[in-house]
């Protein structure tokens, strides 16, 4: 019997779908390694394809079945078309040598392909620098030829589990401009750094020619984009993040590619079939994008490759898969509710993905092993981050992309006296899977919509965040803001993220330069001078999320799986629970303060406060003295006959919980073991 249905007895009706999720893998490996090789050996078509330097000048190869000649063109000849055939070998092979000099770094080039009588050019299936700087203006491959790049990071490492910082580099400047790597590294990886995440997730680095897909529409896949700098200054940023303790993750997408020809990999070889499906299951009916075959031996070398590539390359340690739930269902999850089990065994499901994210993530640790591997599923597909070899697909993480959903439409339709504590902690503690929870990432500001605390705030933002501001608006939006995030990170998962910006309030919402709004960078950059003001209360939150954060790593709060409930009262709109030895509590009433109020606690421990929303350092009314609270135990209950039961007495503490507001706990043993996270309060 598979582990998966030992863990999981609920799956035992689908025993013959996981075993064939299993037959279908082991067949798949069969089919693509060699005796005795492995995912690691297999991987390696970054390193026979494209542009290589010999002893005596350059090779290139491309796999394009379909063609019937290949040219390649470029600066080096004066762009004609036809001067430089590459000669055809096996498997679909094309290949070409170049003598001496004939490229050299920075060289400009083209590929021309010949099917009958037509001629299309592309770019270079392996290109690994796409620039949009030539004659024409078109895109075109630059020729890299680079000295080894001088990495130090040989010593770094990290099993923390992970606080994400997700960033996206052209928007990290508050100018009106696409900033750079360099910029990123210089600027905001201290920042990263002073607030506690231990991880950035980088949005955007596979090369896209439009902007404003936030990357999502990738065209060149070995390629960093050419946007933010040089392909050596990305390995500035992630060898100086490694250097500040930090590991990097790729917002990796191998869910579909752009449509796109001579920028993209679409019909490269004059076929549609050459990377993607034929006919309708090739097009994505929701983004206009092309669909990988994940079935073909020669997409899964592609594919397998690129992940490898990034890996050693550039040193990621890890992946942020995007768009997987895209790829696991026929009808791409589109309208499909996952109500029952049922729903992730029918024909719907996409059966060569699910082998493909299998193969990817047993590559991946053959790779880095300590790699990170999170995906970006709503389904909640069973045995997503299960390991391989049990029935599972071999995921670490999957985002949970269900917590900012409901954070959102409490916010846009229920007043917050009006939310039920009860069906937060169902819903935040609900899960199948280690889980990165989240409040919202760039996915829930973009265009249309706004940042969460906008959404509470909205115009008063502008006007009254002011210290010296009295306002009943955005006193309620920062009180939200804090205790949203606090009960995310703390129940709602086993990892956690934040946008970049989002930590201290960032306002409005992210637009992209385009034609209907001028091509604009207002809302392409981070204001970072809202939370370096000393006279605006963007302070309060950024403090907020500094200690929050701090809390969550010096008390090791993820080493436990799951939260344990000590109370809910929802005429109170009171939730409390315990998670490695912090006690959490939140009075979500916005009017009522309670006294005395009765917690039951795990320690027959007195407690101390190590920080609460209500601080004056965080926009608060400091209605919480630091003082030890006593704990009491309650008398042992009685049988029938009057004899004390067996079960523990239970133990309470009473505290006091102004009104909006959350408090975090330790046992008082435990505080003076160790500084508190809250120590910058004082």
């Amino acid at each position: 019997m598979l582990r998966i249905l030992k863990k999981f007895p609920e799956l035992k009706p689908y025993e013959s779908d996981l075993k064939l999720r299993m037959d279908r893998y082991a067949g798949k490996k069969k089919q693509i390694l060699k005796d005795g090789e492995t995912l690691n050996d297999f991987a390696n078509g970054h390193e026979f394809y494209g542009f290589h330097r010999t002893p005596d000048g350059w090779v290139y190869r491309e796999w394009a079945p379909g063609a019937d000649q290949l040219y390649l063109s470029g600066d080096f000849c004066d762009w004609h078309w036809l001067d430089w055939p590459m000669e055809k070998k096996d498997n679909g092979n094309w290949e070409l040598f170049l003598p001496g000099e004939t490229l050299h770094q920075g060289s400009r080039v083209i590929t021309i392909v010949r099917n009958g009588d037509r001629l299309t050019q592309h770019l270079p299936l392996y290109t690994r620098r796409a620039v949009q700087d030539w004659v024409n203006g078109s895109w075109c491959c630059e020729v890299l030829d680079p000295d080894p790049y001088p990495w130090t990071d040989q010593d770094f490492h990290s099993e923390d589990a992970p606080l994400i910082y997700e960033a996206h580099v052209g928007m990290c400047t508050e100018e009106y401009k696409i900033a750079t790597y360099t910029e990123f590294a210089d600027t905001v990886l201290p920042h990263v750094k002073d607030a506690g995440y231990n991880t950035v997730q980088l949005m955007a680095i596979m090369e896209h020619p439009f902007y404003g897909s936030f990357g999502y529409q990738v065209s060149n896949f070995f390629a960093c984009s050419s946007r933010f700098g040089q392909p050596d200054e990305l390995k500035y940023l992630v060898n100086k993040a490694h250097s500040m303790g930090i590991r990097v993750l790729l917002d990796v997408v191998h869910s579909h590619a752009v449509g796109n020809t001579l920028e993209g990999i679409n019909f490269f070889d004059g076929t549609p079939y050459q990377f993607f499906h034929e006919g309708g299951r090739g097009n994505h009916s929701a983004w206009g994008t092309k669909c990988f075959n994940y079935d073909k031996p020669e997409v899964l070398h592609f594919l397998l490759s690129n992940l490898k590539f990034w890996l050693t390359e550039f040193h990621f340690d890890g992946f942020r898969f995007d768009g997987v739930t895209s790829m696991l269902y026929m009808d791409h999850g589109l309208g499909t509710a996952f109500s029952n089990l049922g729903m992730y065994f029918t024909m719907n499901t996409d059966v060569e993905s699910v082998t493909y994210l299998q193969l990817a993530n047993e590559l991946i640790r053959q790779v880095k092993p300590d790699a990170l591997t999170i995906a970006e599923d709503m389904s909640g597909m069973p045995g997503m981050c299960e390991p391989v070899p049990d029935g599972g697909i071999g995921f670490d993480y999957r985002l949970g992309m269900g917590i900012p959903d409901l954070w959102i439409r409490l916010a846009k339709e229920t007043r917050d006296e009006d939310w039920r504590v009860g069906k937060l902690w169902w819903e935040l503690t609900f899960r199948n899977a280690p889980t990165i929870a989240y409040v919202e990432s760039h996915d829930q500001a973009l265009v249309g919509d706004k940042t969460m605390i906008f959404r509470f705030a909205d115009a008063a933002m502008y006007d009254q965040m002011n210290k010296d501001c009295h306002s009943q608006v955005i006193d309620r939006a920062i009180a939200l803001h804090k205790m949203i995030r606090l009960l995310t990170l703390s129940a709602g998962g086993n990892g956690y993220l934040n946008f970049m910006g989002n930590e201290f309030g960032h306002p409005e919402w992210i637009d992209f330069p385009r034609p209907g709004n001028g091509n604009s960078f207002h809302y392409c950059r981070r204001q970072w001078s809202l939370m370096k003001n000393p006279d605006l209360k963007y302070q309060y939150l950024y403090k907020f999320d500094q200690d929050m954060i701090a809390a969550a790593k010096q008390y090791h709060i993820f080493d436990v799986g799951w939260p344990t409930l000590s109370k809910i009262h929802e005429d109170q709109h009171v939730l409390a629970f315990e998670r490695n030895g912090l006690l959490f509590v939140f009075n979500f009433d916005p009017t009522t303060s309670y006294t005395d109020y009765e917690i039951p606690v795990t320690q027959a421990k007195d407690y101390q406060i190590v920080f609460s929303s209500d601080d004056w350092c965080y926009g608060g009314y400091g209605r919480n003295a630091r003082d030890p609270i006593p704990h009491w135990t309650a008398e042992p209950k009685k049988d029938e006959k009057g004899e004390k039961a067996d079960e523990k007495p239970e133990t309470f503490v009473r505290l006091y919980i102004p009104a909006r507001t959350a408090l975090v706990l330790c046992p008082v043993e435990t505080e003076n073991k160790e500084e508190k996270a809250g120590e910058t309060q004082k």
